[in-house]
């Protein structure tokens, strides 16, 4: 094999490592996640803004195209198939209103109801959006109204990259369990949420890495 058109293996230094890792790397700790609750089921209006807090836990999505085998002469070619959403998983922190909790089972309630399994059949009627922001660590001074950035007390945290979920509902609130070997624990449930698809976004800006229509 030639080696003529290959970079120069071998000479990185810690230096040129350094220059490379951007703003000193992504942290998996800032993040926040803002949720938005169908209409009409009775869920508290703080709801959305408590859980711009007490979301613990969540992910950037994951990209995947399903494949197709085509057998040929002892061999298998694989082709692109359809595009599938896996179910995005939160981690919510209880605190003694219990209103995140609450507002998730009126959502289910909404959809399928626990007495006669009668509810919402309109889609639009039980499916919301959500955004998960990725920031930075370096607050930046901005001015009211300036995108790209999460308030915080006097500074905003830059938004590195952001995903939208579109159509997301809950499908499994998960239990909680109750021990008297847990005295110095606060409880945490998660819940499991369906996604028709989501839609990335670069830093803070409005127009999708994709050419999708963001308010779809």
């Amino acid at each position: 094999m030639s080696t003529k058109n290959l970079p120069n293996i071998g000479a990185r230094t810690i230096n040129s490592f350094k220059s490379k890792l951007i703003g000193g790397g992504a942290r998996p700790n800032l993040f926040e996640v803002v949720l938005q609750f169908p209409d009409g089921v009775g869920i508290d209006p703080d709801a959305p803004e408590d859980a711009r807090f007490m979301v613990k836990a969540a992910n950037l999505p994951a990209s995947n195209i399903n494949v197709i085998d085509v057998p040929f002469r002892g061999r298998n070619l694989k082709i692109a198939g359809d595009r599938t959403f896996d179910v995005w998983t939160i981690t919510v922190i209880n605190d003694t209103t219990f209103n995140l909790r609450n507002a998730f089972e009126l959502w289910m309630n909404g959809i399928n109801k626990h007495d006669n399994a009668t509810g919402e059949t309109t889609p639009s009627d039980y499916q919301t959006d959500a955004m998960v922001y990725q920031l930075g660590r370096s607050t930046v001074q901005t001015t009211a109204g300036q995108g790209g950035s999460i308030q915080g007390q006097d500074d905003k945290l830059p938004v590195l990259k952001s995903y939208k979920f579109h159509g997301i509902f809950p499908t499994n609130v998960s239990a909680i369990e109750l021990s008297y070997d847990q005295p110095d624990t606060i409880e945490e449930f998660t819940v499991d949420l369906q996604v028709q698809w989501w839609d990335a976004f670069k830093g803070g800006q409005d127009s999708s890495m994709f050419g999708s229509d963001p308010s779809a």
